[in-house]
């Protein structure tokens, strides 16, 4: 046999026990809460988007993969890599996995909101999450697996995998645009009014609790957040043109659970 061919399948070995390493962690860490609907997937979208052959779309609840681009806008780091894993985990499934609806079952475009396992159980949010090709993300009422999905994503931050090989993390003042983001700043103050709990940060951004999730939140630790440095994710919305921004900061960040704001040491 010539070198490259036993290279060759040196690399596929290697890739074999990748892969089963990520899928024991990943059963391991998040295994299925309820009964499972097995469902045929015809394509994947991108890292966090399926459509099966029943013509259905799944959006994968507890990851966000990188963009992959469009409209002008080029790929973000690890989009391509994000997507070509997770085909390459459900094709290791015969093209078949397992569903577990979440409590909201659809989003505002209409695709179904789920968790993914394969046939052997092993969940595909937190492989995606255990390898750095995602970020971990938590959206009520959708967050039964939030733990173990948050305790996969730090494992990639510990060994430096994937998106966390350079921290994507940036400073509120150096926000540019709308989208998802990970963000750190110092909270200067709190404001609860009707609509919720406001955490205005230093530097152009506030973050939102609605009312109907404040609840969620342990009061005691929010209030010791003034003058503390914080990490928060989620999706920014630019507020220009619909807010007096000489009064209101110009991005606004809504958080529906805990594990989405975060103290920094």
């Amino acid at each position: 046999m010539r070198f490259s061919e036993h290279l060759k399948k040196a690399s596929l070995v290697g890739a074999f026990f990748v892969f089963a390493l990520f899928s024991l962690q990943a059963q391991a860490l998040c295994p299925a809460t309820g009964p499972l609907s097995r469902v045929e997937v015809a394509a994947v979208t991108d890292g966090d988007t399926l459509r099966l052959r029943d013509g259905r779309r799944v959006r994968l609840i507890g990851v966000n993969a990188p963009e992959l681009g469009g409209k002008g806008r080029s790929a973000e780091p690890f989009a391509q890599a994000s997507k070509r894993r997770l085909q390459a985990l459900i094709d290791a499934s015969d093209g078949r996995i397992g569903l577990l609806p979440g409590q909201q079952a659809r989003d505002q475009y209409g695709r179904v909101l789920a968790h993914a396992f394969d046939l052997q159980g092993a969940n595909l949010e937190a492989a995606l999450l255990a390898e750095g090709l995602g970020y971990f993300v938590a959206i009520a009422p959708n967050t039964a697996l939030a733990a173990c999905h948050r305790r996969a994503e730090q494992q990639a931050r510990e060994a430096s995998r994937g998106l966390w090989r350079r921290s994507p993390t940036t400073a509120a003042e150096n926000l540019r645009r709308a989208g998802f983001a990970v963000v750190r700043a110092k909270v200067e103050r709190l404001e609860k009014n009707r609509g919720g709990l406001w955490l205005e940060l230093e530097g152009p951004l506030v973050l939102h609790i609605p009312q109907q999730q404040v609840s969620d939140f342990d009061h005691k630790t929010l209030n010791q957040l003034r003058g503390q440095e914080v990490e928060a994710r989620g999706w920014v919305i630019d507020r220009k043109g619909r807010a007096d921004l000489s009064r209101q900061a110009r991005w606004l960040m809504k958080i529906t659970h805990p594990s989405m704001l975060e103290r920094l040491p």
